[in-house]
Parts: structure tokens; sequence; C-alpha cells
């Protein structure tokens, strides 16, 4: 994978301007476009300023000027890649930055307020594991040890976390190249050893084996991982009881996802350390249909976890070791859990007041928000905990603290310290510590605030969901006789969801004078199992269909212009896009990311975790053909631009080629930009910037009918230019 940055030159050619991308075949001249008048659209929920209305300036929508420039944005890509808390409460997290090509950093809090946060990772290192592709789960503490996933090698190391000048230590064997991976790890004091999830892709690339393995933590030398649980497609979350007597883990096995069905067993470990006596605690039962996820022992050496039997809802249950059973410590119609895209999902807490009764601090998502909460397993009563936070990620601890990761309308991806009263039901205090754009605020007034719409699907009587973004700067306004051009955004997975919180690259059109809105169709998780299902054996048609209908729902209630609907999404969300502009008429352009063109492609050359995903998703061989974009460009009626980076093995560059040379060939006005260095999403800032930069450019001189403000060059299109 190279790090070098992309290289941009400005070449002067029959007095025209041009821009040349290295990984760019394609050149086109700038073009001013007509400007016609357009309509403003006011919202109660919108950030107000102090310029009254009379004195902005009226001009058409997507013209607008904006601070919140690409490369504020990709500045403000920051993303975290997880967090842990040492043994003296000092705060550590994983930041990925776009600055330095997407290099992940183990960092520590400052020890005092005003100083700089520490640097723990060596510059010549990265925390990042490749397992599963998606990874997460990188990095472990104890005590004043670290051990991490070293992205170039996938290498497992050891380092002090004392000082941020000790150097690491290698823990596995080397293998001659990044090949064997690791992830979820945890400490096992009784060995001295660390168990963790290992990938090992020595033999296949495409068909991998996952075990759970016990890797020495002895300085004399390194020995090749003990395998400790073995015989299934996938492992999740090994987990040891306080004594190291038991461990809990996940496991599933093809063709099912880890949010369709999975087993939660319990293994007794032996003196010599092999795991043996294993229990099937949940997922065994042929008559229930569940996912069990996240377990977690107490310091008691009780064993929560959360599942979704009978309600459909992932909600926590205990196991009740004497008669193997388990028990249900509150039960609500909301998710206290998430897909398991990534490993070292950590979505609730044990802890402690200060009259030793155990509590479970603990998030949930309902209605298209998070709540934060304490429950009380013994009496099955939650309390809410007041926060600002409107949506929450992950969580840990440490006595009466929580540090949590979430986000809100106004507060992009942070992490928050909250600590508790004596009693642990009530926040005493609030403070960001972490800030993915910490200097976000300084735009609050340009600030377009989500509101959650719920809008008819083409099934009836069944209800979708999407963010909406009305279009907002304290400056700017549109003519009364015209609406705002919208973007749809598709999110991906599609086992996923998209939530309202700040994203400056939302923010980027909707201060622009774009309309934006971020569509949960059917299939979305959230909101249940029932919903999460509607895309089994319908992906391609659901996700299409509600898209569709979200956008019809916002030109029919007088929200957005209907010739200047566009569309765009990555990865399952590209999909999205490319088979609505092939299988419908709604959106006047499109923008696909690393997006899906032929589905058959993408189950013979995609890797194992996700092989036979799309099974469940499409159906039938005939499914897969009438579903595929590819063979049906004839049905393409519109423009499309579509970016891919050239190291993506989860959706491989062909399909993005593929799509790309048919459509030119049709005719259709197309342009293809490909990133050196890319993998599946992308993390450099100056890829982040131009990605952001042609779509806009792409949408306005395709469909937009105004000149954007922004000075960009433009690429080629072709067919066009």
């Amino acid at each position: 994978m190279t790090e070098k940055l992309e290289e941009r030159i400005s070449i002067n050619l029959f007095n025209r301007n041009y821009t040349q991308r290295k990984v760019i075949t394609n050149f086109s001249p700038k073009r001013q476009l007509q400007r016609p008048t357009f309509k403003t659209m006011a919202s109660s929920t919108q950030v107000a300023d102090a310029t009254a209305k009379q004195d902005k300036i009226t001009a058409p929508y997507g013209s607008w000027k904006s601070p919140i420039t690409a490369d504020v944005v990709s500045g403000a890509s920051k993303r975290l890649g997880g967090i842990a808390v040492d043994d003296h409460g000092h705060l550590f997290w994983v930041e990925s930055r776009p600055s330095e090509s997407g290099r992940a950093v183990l960092v520590r809090e400052a020890d005092k307020p005003g100083e700089e946060p520490t640097d723990i990772t060596p510059k010549e290192f990265a925390v990042r594991t490749t397992a599963q592709e998606y990874g997460g789960g990188a990095f472990t503490i104890s005590g004043d040890t670290v051990i991490y996933s070293n992205y170039k090698d996938q290498r497992l190391y050891k380092q002090s976390i004392k000082s941020k000048d000790s150097s690491p230590v290698p823990l596995t064997p080397d293998y001659g190249g990044p090949v064997v991976s690791y992830a979820d790890g945890v400490f096992d004091l009784r060995f001295n050893r660390f168990v963790t999830v290992m990938e090992d892709r020595r033999v296949s690339s495409t068909n991998s084996t996952t075990t759970i393995v016990a890797v020495g933590l002895s300085d004399k030398s390194i020995e090749e991982p003990k395998v400790l649980v073995s015989g299934n497609d996938f492992y999740a979350f090994p987990r040891i009881d306080p004594k190291g007597e038991r461990i809990a883990w996940i496991e599933w096995g093809h063709p099912n996802m880890p949010w369709d069905k999975t087993e939660l067993w319990v293994g007794y470990i032996s003196e010599n350390g092999d795991v043996h006596n294993r229990i099937c605690v949940a997922g065994c039962d042929p008559t229930l249909v569940e996912s069990p996820t996240e377990p977690k022992w107490s310091s008691k050496g009780e064993l929560f976890f959360i599942t979704d039997r009978k309600s459909g809802f992932w909600n926590l249950y205990k196991w009740i070791e004497s008669v193997n059973e388990v028990q249900a410590i509150y039960s609500l119609d909301a998710e206290f859990s998430t897909p398991l895209w990534v490993f070292g999902i950590n979505s609730y807490e044990l802890i402690q007041n200060n009259e030793g009764k155990n509590l479970i601090a603990c998030s949930y998502r309902q209605n298209g928000r998070s709540f934060l909460g304490i429950l009380d397993d013994v009496q099955s009563s939650l309390s809410l905990l007041d926060i600002p936070f409107t949506d929450i990620d992950h969580m840990t601890s440490w006595n009466r603290c929580l540090y949590v990761e979430g986000a809100s309308a106004i507060h992009p991806s942070s992490v928050a310290k909250v600590n508790l009263d004596d009693y642990g039901s009530k926040v005493v205090d609030f403070k960001i510590i972490w800030s993915s754009s910490p200097d976000s605020l300084k735009y609050e007034s340009y600030f377009s605030l989500p509101e959650l719409i719920e809008f008819p699907t083409e099934v009836p009587g069944q209800n979708a969901y999407a963010y909406f973004y009305p279009p907002s700067n304290p400056i700017y306004q549109a003519s009364q006789e015209e609406k705002p051009p919208l973007l749809l955004k598709s999110h991906g997975g599609p086992t996923s969801e998209t939530r309202g919180i700040l994203n400056l690259s939302v923010q980027y059109w909707t201060s622009r004078g774009w309309a934006v809105v971020d569509v949960n169709y059917g299939g979305s998780t959230g909101y249940g199992r029932e919903y999460r299902e509607r895309l089994l054996n319908k992906w391609g048609i659901v996700d299409v269909n509600d898209c569709c209908s979200c956008g019809k729902f916002l030109v029919d209630n007088g929200k957005v212009d209907r010739e200047r609907l566009c569309i765009t999404g990555g990865s399952a969300g590209g999909y999205t896009t490319l088979a609505a502009l092939a299988f419908k008429e709604t959106f006047k352009a499109g923008a696909s990311l690393y997006g899906v063109a032929d589905l058959s492609m993408l189950r013979a050359e995609t890797h194992k975790f996700e092989s036979h995903y799309i099974d469940n998703l499409v159906g039938t061989e005939e499914d897969y053909f009438e579903r595929s974009p590819i063979n049906f460009v004839d049905r393409f009626s519109c423009p499309i631009i579509l970016f891919q980076g050239l190291d993506d093995k989860v959706v491989p560059p062909d399909q993005a080629r593929k799509i790309y040379l048919a459509l030119k060939k049709k005719g259709l006005p197309v342009a293809l930009v490909e990133y050196e260095g890319e993998q599946h999403g992308f993390r450099k800032a100056e890829n982040i910037k131009f990605t952001l930069e042609q779509q806009m450019l792409f949408f306005a001189r395709l469909v937009g009918r105004f000149t954007v403000a922004d000075e960009i060059d433009p690429i080629r299109i072709d067919n066009l230019d």
C-alpha cells in the first residue's frame, strides 16, 4: 500500500484550465453555468443567526459561499478507533488522522488542562487491524502495558504506556507480510498470556481461518499462538472471568452474519490453559432465532450479555450458571447493541456505587436517537442520565466515571467524561475530552439541524425513516420562486444505520444551499429485527424503493426541487445508488463511492466475512442477474461519477471500472476517479477533499443550473467535455 500523496499538477492547454491528478486520466475545462432563481426553505430547528432576513443576500440555492470548506471537512475527518482507561484512570484512545494518510495513533489524555495529549505510538507504527477487513478492537490496556496490532505487518506488539519514548516489542511471529491479523484481545493474567481472535490468511486470502488463540507475553522468545477455540467460521468477544477459570465467546458460521444468528459459549480453562467442558449459553436452541453479543463478566463472576431473542430487540440478559438458563434483565423495544461490523463493540459497563451495589451503565437506540442510562438488574429498573449527546457508540468506565463516545446535532464525534454521583444515578459533571473536530462550533450559525422524518414506503401501511437537513446559511437566502436541489444519501452495510449527528460533510452541502436527506431504508438497524430483515432476499428492491419514496415524499411536501434530485452512497450505499439509477427514474444524477455494480462479481471476489452475506440479501441466480446494474446499462439515463480505492478488497476496483466503461460506451456523462493507496473508504485528507469537491461540481454542472462559489478545478466528464 503506497503512502505517497497524490500529485496535482496544473497545466494550460488551448487557453483552458485543466486539472491532472496522478490517479486520474480525465481532464476537462471549467465551465460557468446559468443562474436561475431559487426559493429558500425555513426550518424551525435551524440554528438562528443575528443577521436579519432582509439583510441576507439573495442568491440561487447551491451557489452560496460557506466557510465550511472541503479543507475544513477533510481536516475534521478524524476517526475514533476505540477508547480505554488504565488502572490510574487515564483515558487512551486511537485516532485515525487524514493529515497523516489515515495513520491510526494511540493517544493519552493530557495530565493537566491546557496541556496537549501525548502520542504513545511511534511514528513508524500505526494501531490498526485488518481482521475481517473492517478491523476494530486493535488495542488492549492492562496495568502499564498496551498490546496492539501494527497496521503494516499486522503483528501484535507490547509497549509500556508510562513513557512515550518506550519501544514496541513484537509478540507474534513474522510471517513475511500482513497475512495474519489479531483483534478483540484480553489479558489472561493467570497464565501471563494474551487471548485474542486470530485471522490466518496464509493459505487463502479469501477463505481465511479464524480461531481464538493465546499469545505468550514472555520476553524470552516469540512462539506460535496456541489455539484455544476453533472449528467455526467466525469468533468474537473472547472474555475471561476475573479468576481466569472460564472464558466466554461468540461464534457463528456461514451463511449467517453476526446479526442473523450467533451462539454464546462458555468454556472452562484447565490447569495447562486449555479450554474444555464447553457449554452453549444462548443461540443453540433451534426453536429460537437470536444473535447474542457482547458477553461480559462481572467482578463477582456473573456473565452478562445482549441478545434479541423473542422480542426481536437486542436487550440485556444474565446467565444462570447453575441451571444453564438465561434471565432477561430489562425488556424494552430498543436496541442495546449494534451490528458486529467491527470488533471491540462495548455498549455497556458494569459499575459499582459507593454502597457496593452492582449497576449497569448502558446505552440504547430508540426512535432515531440514543439514550444513556443506569440499570439496576436486581430491581429491573432503568434511570436515564441527562447528557448533551443524542447519539452514543461505545463506552468504558473507571470508578464512578464513564467515558462515552457520542455526538449530537451540534457535537461532532467526541469522547466525553461523565462523572456520576455516589449512588451512580445522576450526572454531576460532563466534559468533552476528545473531538473529531474541536473547532466545529465556530461554524454553528451555519449548521442545519436534522429533522427526523417518517415516510410511507411502497408497501401499504409500512413506513421508513430518514434525517432531513434543510439548506442553512446566515448570509444567504434564495428567491421565493425556487426550491433547493436535494442530495439523498444511502448508507453502507446495508445492515447499518445513519444517525442524526453533526457531520461537516453534510454541512458542506447545506451551507451552500443544498437540502440533504440521509435515509434509514428497510434493512437498517436501530429499529429491531423485523425492520432489519425487510431486506432479506430484497436487496436492490426495498432499499431502492425506500430511497425513491423518500425523495418523492420531500417533493410532494414542497421541500425540494423535483428536477434536481441527486443520490450518493458508499459501498452498499453505492450499490443502492447505481441500482436506483438503473431501475428507477427518480434521480437526475448520482455519485457512487466504492459501490457494487455486479453482484455476481462481488460474491466471487469479496472477502470471507461477507462471502455469503449477499446470498441472504439477494436470493437466486436469476435475482443476482436481475438486480445487477451492470446487466442493464441500457436503462441508465442520467450522469454518474464514480470514486474507487485501488487497494479495496471488499469491493474490488473492477466493479467501478466495469460500470464506467459500459456507461461511457453508452454515451452517458460519466467520470471515474481512482485513488492509489486507498482501501474501502477513504482515509487521506487530500482524497476526502477531492471526492467532496468533485461531487459538488459534478452535480452543479449536470443538474444544478448554478455556479459553485468555490474555486474547484474540474476533471473531465466523458461524453460531456
